[in-house]
């Protein structure tokens, strides 16, 4: 036992003052500083913009669970099916995984691999090799531990590695959270789109109605002589035109319900489509976009970019430490016999330790190749962030000054329908009392539908608006 002591111990104290030199390793990566945002620090001031855009007391985007935003019940349940069924949020859910996995491959190396092993051996050796000049059976029995190839990471490559996968990894998650705002915003803006295309097929339809019945009167009145033929045809014209349209809304309709069966990931039920954009008016909730910094900073999509960034900085610490030795450790102990009844008995101990040491001296210039690599991809990650940060500003700029204006041509779409409407009520009468000619009314009922048309397409982009600001101000409460 004394001799194992003697044996053992100096094994022991080695070994551990070299996992100590380890863990004291620093990481060669540069000390990493966020760029500043290459954009002003706030919202363009102009004519067309909102004046009440970050009134006090409002919360931010990024505070507002999707639930408080998108507040109709239909698209609630809708939303709720797009998060659990939807592949892309599916492939992202499972990128984290991979990530995760890949990130604990990369810690795990920190630490030594202890591994037990378990051998017989059973060899006859001839006469030329016995050494006693006769045939003989060598058997062999043996346990043990041991560190197989465990880099001692005095220069942080290992730790810079480690750092790298993590980045990686947290930036698969803020890829997961920008596909998840993302889809939020697809359904919704789906669902709103599926609306406003059933309200111009019901308008299509009810103008139909109409024209059929104002082509039956002239008919009536062609045949007692007092219209003209050329008024009859006119007014075939807008029966027909009504009826071209019914065709175009009732394809758009059929492929705006395939469109979100799609973004939902499932058949979506009669129930849950809504039948006209009147029903949501009101879905969604009042935004304060906030100052830009504090807005675009908070985007997953800048956030991903920036543990991009990160990770490229890490990855220039393990290019750096390549410059330097690479101290493995390989080492075991454990216990060997002739016997197998022997294994376990006094004087069977037997251990290794082969530490190795490896110094770059030349090789033909590929370690500075890798370091210029890595500050490349870090110059490059920097590149990227900023291009994020500015696409995002652009976005929601155009975003506000969309806003700006939307109220005041909604208002003006409503004046100008509510105005054709009486100039086609006025130019009926003139021509029921054979003041007018029906192409005054065939104009005027033309103006009608068109105005009518247009106001349901200024109401759907009054909410894809409010849609759109919530993907682009970063979501809020997923």
């Amino acid at each position: 036992m004394r001799y194992t002591k003697r044996v053992i111990t100096p094994i022991c104290l080695m070994a551990g003052a070299l996992l100590c030199l380890s863990g004291c390793a620093t990481s060669r990566a540069p000390e990493y500083s966020r760029p500043a945002p290459p954009v002003p620090a706030e919202w363009p001031k102009e004519p067309a913009s909102p004046a009440d855009v970050a009134k006090a007391g409002q919360k931010a985007m990024a505070d507002i669970p999707w639930q408080e935003f998108f507040v109709d019940r239909k698209l609630q349940r809708l939303i709720e099916l797009a998060l659990k069924n939807n592949r892309d949020l599916r492939v992202a859910a499972l990128n984290i995984e991979r990530s995760r996995a890949l990130y604990q491959i990369r810690r795990s190396d920190l630490l030594p691999k202890v591994d037990a092993s378990a051998s017989g051996t059973f060899q006859r050796l001839p006469e030329d090799f016995s050494g006693t000049g006769r045939a003989r059976t060598v058997d062999q029995y043996s346990v043990g531990l041991g560190i197989s190839s465990y880099e001692l990471d005095l220069f942080g490559r290992v730790q810079s590695l480690k750092d790298q996968a993590l980045e990686q990894y947290l930036a698969t998650e803020q890829a997961r959270t920008a596909v998840q705002i993302s889809l939020v915003s697809q359904v919704a803006a789906a669902y709103l789109t599926l609306a406003a295309d059933r309200e111009r097929l019901q308008l299509a339809r009810e103008t139909l109605t109409s024209q059929r019945e104002s082509y039956k009167l002239i008919g009536s009145r062609f045949e007692a002589g007092v219209s003209s033929a050329l008024d009859l045809h006119q007014a075939q014209t807008s029966v027909d035109a009504a009826r071209v349209d019914i065709a175009r809304f009732t394809t758009l309709v059929a492929q705006d319900e395939n469109a979100l069966d799609l973004v939902v990931g499932s058949k979506v039920e009669a129930d849950l489509l809504p039948q006209t954009l009147s029903e949501t008016l009101t879905p969604l909730k009042a935004i304060a976009p906030g100052l830009p910094s504090e807005v675009l900073l908070r985007r997953p999509d800048i956030l991903q970019a920036e543990n991009l960034l990160k990770g490229a900085n890490a990855n220039i610490g393990a290019a750096r430490a390549a410059f330097f030795p690479r101290i493995t450790l390989v080492s075991s102990v454990g216990l060997g016999s002739s016997e197998l009844s022997g294994l376990f008995s006094a004087g069977s101990l037997a251990w290794s330790f082969a530490p190795r040491i490896s110094l770059p001296i030349f090789d033909g210039g590929s370690n500075r190749a890798n370091l210029t690599v890595a500050e490349a991809d870090r110059d490059i990650a920097v590149a990227r962030y900023e291009q994020a940060i500015q696409t995002a500003f652009r976005e929601v700029a155009d975003a506000l000054a969309q806003r700006g204006t939307i109220d005041d041509q909604l208002a003006a779409q409503h004046s100008l329908t509510g105005a054709t409407a009486e100039s086609y009520r006025l130019s009926q009468a003139r021509y029921e009392k054979g003041i007018s000619s029906y192409l005054t009314v065939l104009d005027s009922q033309r103006s009608l539908y068109g105005a009518q048309q247009n106001l349901i397409g200024i109401r759907l982009s009054r909410l894809t608006n409010l849609v759109t600001l919530y993907k682009v101000l970063g979501g809020g409460g997923i």
